[in-house]
């Protein structure tokens, strides 16, 4: 919880309406969704339930046609385009499925890119990214650039860069869509360790049945909205590996 005892990610009746041409495609359909601190949520559901929908508008990359979306008590639609920028920047990590790494720089380099827009004294982000580095099993390779990592290794500086500006929240997004299952495993072991030992809060979307395994809590989305109906999910997934909720 925050220190005021609200959520830290909050959102009510969250609708997001999507035109293509004369369509309109309700990507969401009235989302309520409550993040505490220190949670570990998957949001779970099959291609076009609204997943990335909804991370794209927790992470201000764009906004709601109707509803509330609150990060630390603060309204979303209420910044301004500077006020949202900060907020990226210093309260949101993001983890991509596609990596999202800017080639010419090492992974060092790329770690380090949110703490120089903050303007992290240098020994401090230096201390910080070593550790960052090593703790997802990079040491040694601060100097590779994304070329000379494989998949998984890129995704880790990902992972690092995420949580180097110690966001309020980290968005990942198939983290492990691209990445074989052992690779897979490797990450999502990392990103528990940080939730459990540095109280790291993470919000995934995925139909991936290792991240649903690892997930404190899943929330299904169907049609855009959060699915309640717990018999028929406990139905469709094995109940040894996921926990559900939400």
């Amino acid at each position: 919880m925050t220190s005021n005892g609200t959520p830290i990610l909050q959102l009510d009746g969250v609708t997001k309406v999507f035109h293509q041409g004369d369509i309109e495609v309700r990507a969401l359909r009235g989302l309520d969704l409550a993040v505490n601190q220190g949670e570990f949520v998957a949001l779970w559901g099959p291609s076009g339930s609204g997943k990335t929908t909804a991370l794209n508008l927790i992470g201000a990359l764009d906004s709601p046609t109707e509803g509330s979306v609150k990060l630390e008590g603060r309204e979303l639609s209420k910044l301004s385009r500077r006020e949202l920028s900060a907020m990226r920047r210093d309260r949101i990590g993001f983890v991509f499925q596609a990596y999202n790494l800017i080639p010419v720089l090492t992974a060092y380099e790329n770690a380090e890119s949110v703490m120089a827009l903050q303007g992290v004294p240098p020994k401090e982000r230096r201390d910080r990214v070593m550790k960052l580095l090593a703790d997802v099993g990079l040491g040694g390779m601060e100097h590779r650039r994304p070329h000379e990592l494989s998949g998984g290794q890129q995704q880790r500086v990902a992972i690092a860069r995420a949580i180097a500006s110690n966001p309020a929240v980290v968005l990942a997004d198939e983290p492990t869509a691209n990445v074989d299952s052992a690779t897979a495993e490797k990450l999502l072991d990392i990103m528990a360790k940080l939730n459990a030992e540095q109280g790291v809060t993470f919000v995934f979307s995925t139909h991936d049945p290792r991240v649903m395994r690892y997930a404190k809590r899943l929330v299904g989305l169907v049609d855009g909205a959060v699915d309640t109906d717990i018999e028929k999910a406990q139905g469709e997934l094995d109940p040894e590996m996921v926990a559900l909720g939400g």
